[in-house]
């Protein structure tokens, strides 16, 4: 599966970048494959290892925040794998083409 989450900070300020980061850090540290852009966290794995991930990663910012928000979709597709560069690259192709 793949998970693409977003973890938002509440009760802080405006500057959250370093709370982030906090979340961020736990998702690289459990290493599996993951990507992470403006907006979204990707990570990729079996269901329960990338639940824990997102777990873990929320316990991170609620740590050092009094509120917490998470934003999460998932694609759930079993025996598919490396789907965080194939679906990519699917895409450049096609518009490559």
């Amino acid at each position: 599966m793949i998970v693409a989450f977003s973890v938002t900070p509440l009760g802080v300020g405006e500057d959250v970048g370093e709370l982030v980061a906090d979340a961020v850090r736990v998702v690289r540290e459990s290493g599996l494959p993951n990507h992470t852009d403006a907006m979204f966290t990707s990570i990729e794995g079996e269901w329960d290892e990338v639940m824990a991930v997102v777990k873990r990663a929320v316990a991170a910012v609620e740590a050092r925040a009094p509120r917490v928000s998470v934003v999460l979709k998932a694609d759930i597709r079993p025996g598919v794998t490396d789907g965080l560069s194939s679906k990519v690259a699917t895409v450049e192709r096609h518009l490559s083409a």
